[in-house]
């Protein structure tokens, strides 16, 4: 069973951190085998990468704009069958810049295979403007722990589930 935790976001963007932040926490404590922890930021590659190497289940963290109170945890289960099909075009990706949906895509396209994909996701105050921002708002501030735990009860449920995590 192999677990990948993406963290996701950027540093200089406020909230955009979010996913960051809950990565660097989550390196910083130990976890179980199996278990691959990294702080993507805004490396689209690398993340294609990892996932084309293929694991049973991704749980990518970051920010995300869903409608609700700045600072709520929620948790996203993407629907990826109803992903559009890509075009010779659309498999660039920025070095410098992270669009999971848009890698999740380039990976499906690309011929790779990852189990079930979930996104715990916090709802974002502030990502700055053109200037950008540094910090997290109070708000996304105080959700670290509580999606540090949201990520460390999805890793429990899909090592219990073992084989059985991958999405029908």
């Amino acid at each position: 069973m192999t677990i990948l935790v993406a963290g996701v976001g950027n540093i200089f963007n406020g909230d955009d951190a979010f996913g960051v932040e809950v990565a660097q926490r989550l390196l910083g404590r130990p976890q179980p085998v199996g278990v691959k922890v990294v702080d993507f930021g805004i490396r689209g590659i690398d993340l294609t990468y990892a996932l084309m190497d293929g694991c049973d289940a991704v749980i990518l963290v970051d920010a995300a704009q869903r409608g609700h109170l700045p600072g709520t945890v929620s948790v996203v289960e993407p629907d990826l069958s109803a992903a559009r099909e890509l075009q010779p075009g659309d498999i660039v990706i920025s070095g410098h810049d992270l669009d999971p949906a848009k890698v999740l895509q380039v990976v499906a396209a690309l011929g790779g295979r990852c189990g079930r994909v979930v996104l715990v996701a916090c709802e974002p105050l502030d990502c700055g403007d053109e200037d950008g921002a540094m910090g997290l708002s109070p708000p996304v501030a105080a959700a670290i722990d509580p999606a540090v735990a949201t990520v460390e009860n999805l890793i429990d449920e899909f090592l219990k589930l073992g084989a059985g995590v991958e999405a029908a």
